[in-house]
Formats: structure tokens, sequence, C-alpha cells
């Protein structure tokens, strides 16, 4: 593990703590990147504003599709592990969510084609670093249009991003996939569910 210095939310610069406050209420925790990545308010405070104005700008299933999918070839289990629990309180099934992270659309089942399109791109955009992206960017350009079809580019960098740290920094995931602890939603796991 990282030996950079973790950071409470209390020593934190003002500004930075008023934007988490309620994430950590709503969450119940801090996580670690945020701990780590606070040494760098200004940066983190404009990280976080980019990635709100990124789930505004595409319907969510598209957005889960991108990130899951990064998060799976980027090895980013923290990511994966809190967007699992997201698409279950949104309401997509677990096989959906399964199906994603095998990350092969072209024999999926559960995904329509505007997931595939999108899936396709990233697979291809992370494994050759965009160079040999441009079949499945313009395959979904012409499906999803170009405010869509930018924002998922601009997704995937975002996530490439929260990778990079996440693994630079050796960061536990703070919570298990939904595929370890059975989670169904209700901020419970199915096994505590009575």
């Amino acid at each position: 593990m990282s030996t950079i210095p973790r950071l409470e939310l209390q020593d934190m610069r003002e500004d930075l703590q008023e934007y988490l406050t309620p994430r950590v209420k709503r969450l119940k925790y801090l996580g670690e990147m945020f701990k780590c990545a606070g040494h760098t308010p200004g940066v983190l405070l404009s990280f976080m504003d980019f990635t709100e104005e990124l789930k505004k700008a595409l319907p969510d299933r598209l957005t889960e599709v991108a990130v899951l999918t990064t998060a799976t070839l980027m090895s980013n289990d923290y990511e994966r592990n809190q967007h699992e629990r997201l698409c279950i309180r949104l309401g997509y099934s677990s096989d959906w969510i399964s199906e994603i992270e095998k990350l092969q659309p072209e024999s999926a089942n559960l995904i329509n084609d505007e997931e595939k399109v999108v899936q396709q791109y990233v697979i291809a955009a992370v494994e050759t670093r965009g160079l040999k992206a441009q079949v499945p960017f313009t395959e979904m350009l012409a499906l999803l249009g170009a405010e869509q079809a930018m924002t998922v580019v601009m997704l995937v960098g975002r996530y490439i991003t929260h990778a990079l740290t996440v693994n630079t920094l050796e960061l536990a995931p703070p919570i298990p996939s939904i595929f370890e602890d059975g989670f169904i939603g209700d901020n419970a796991p199915a096994k505590d569910k009575r």
C-alpha cells in the first residue's frame, strides 16, 4: 500500500469537505481514493464536477456499460464493485452486470444494440489506447449521435484516470463485489435480508 498520507474529511479544505459530506453520509464511508486525492482539492473538485456532467449527458444504462467495461479492463475493482451496487440500485439485474463484465458484446443476449456498440468502443479504446478504436467509434457515432458518442469517449478517460490512481496507490475496494456478498439492494447484502 502506498505511503501517501490519508486525509480524513475534517482535514480537507473546506470547500472539498462541503462537497464530500453528503456523499459520505449517503455511503457511510469516505473512500481511500478521496483520502489520497484530497491533497489536491481543486483538482479533485474539478474531477468530481466532470463526473457529474458526464452523468447528466448519458442515459444511466450506457454510463454503466462504459464504466463497468472500463473498470473491468483496467482491473479497477474499487470502482467496479461500487458500480455493480449502483446498477442493482438502478434496477439492473446481476445477470446483466455479469454479461457486461464478461466483455463479450458480440455474444451478449441481455444488452441492447446501443449498449453493445458502447462496449465494443470501450474495449477497443482501452485495449489499443484509442489507436484502433475508429471503426467502433464510427459505429457508436452512427447509433448514438455526436453528443452521446463524445460523452462516452470522455467518460472512458475519466474512469481510466480513476483506475490509474487506484492502481498506483494499490487501494483496496471499500466494498466487495455483488458476486462476493450477494448484494441485492436496499443497502443490505442478500445474506442479511430476512
